[in-house]
């Protein structure tokens, strides 16, 4: 399968203006022959702590994820501050959208909290796993990423991770460090989207969008601009990889 991860700039708190501009990058990455399209976390508000910025689930933000996902035949995915019926605070919710029509959620476990994020949003409770056209996909999202033990909880049911963040870029080294770690010590991919450009809060973000093979090796890596980012993935190479190093039968914990 092909992914396409369109790292992208966001406009502060506008949704319209996110939709306008990231229609014509999804519709460039499913004419490149992305079949799976990942989009920034928070691709239509940028990471705003503003009290009222969620939207109900199935709002204006996943419903341009289905109608993107529809008109193009992709699977499309990004993620987006959605309120659960009877809740108060939203989640930071990755929304994963199908070309038939279905949708599947997960909600950030770990919200940033050296950020605000988790006095303005709530936790999630565990991680989903969805087939996508036989591969295991398994989201996360940003913060997530300095986690190790999900990550490890759902390796042997994952062929590739998902990461899209709002990563910093004073902390880009890290971002790039643990994504590879992630890869190597689960010995999956890691289809990673961040975005580029400045916050309402002033954070730079560096980008540093990438695919990560099984080994740790990187097949398609993107530096500070906006772009598309390409590479095929494949659930063979992840059993061939760990049946040549059969490192997670040792794994304690």
């Amino acid at each position: 399968m092909r992914f396409g991860v369109v790292q992208h700039d966001i406009v502060w708190e506008d949704r319209e203006a996110n939709y306008a501009r990231l229609a014509p990058q999804v519709a460039r990455a499913a004419a490149a022959g992305a079949e799976f399209v990942l989009l920034s976390e928070t691709f239509s508000t940028g990471f705003s702590m503003t009290p009222g910025i969620g939207e109900p689930e199935d709002g204006p933000s996943a419903s341009f994820l289905r109608a993107q996902a529809a008109e193009h035949g992709v699977w499309v995915a990004g993620s987006c501050p959605e309120i659960a019926p009877g809740g108060d605070l939203p989640f930071n919710s990755l929304v994963l959208a199908g070309p038939d029509g279905q949708v599947h959620r997960y909600r950030k476990l770990h919200p940033f909290t050296h950020g605000g994020e988790a006095e303005r949003f709530r936790a999630g409770e565990a991680p989903v796993t969805v087939d996508v056209g036989g591969l295991r996909v398994t989201p996360f999202i940003c913060y997530d990423l300095r986690f190790a033990d999900v990550f490890w909880a759902a390796a042997e049911q994952t062929d590739v991770y998902l990461v899209t963040a709002n990563w910093p870029a004073p902390r880009r080294h890290h971002w790039t460090t643990l994504l590879r770690a992630r890869a190597i010590e689960n010995q999956a991919y890691v289809v990673a989207c961040n975005r580029v450009g400045t916050g309402g809060d002033g954070l730079e973000h560096a980008g540093d969008s990438q695919v990560v093979s099984p080994m740790g090796d990187l097949l398609a890596t993107a530096a500070g601009g906006e772009t598309l980012v390409l590479a095929d993935v494949d659930a063979a190479e992840v059993a061939a990889t760990r049946a040549r190093f059969a490192f997670l039968a040792d794994r304690r914990g």
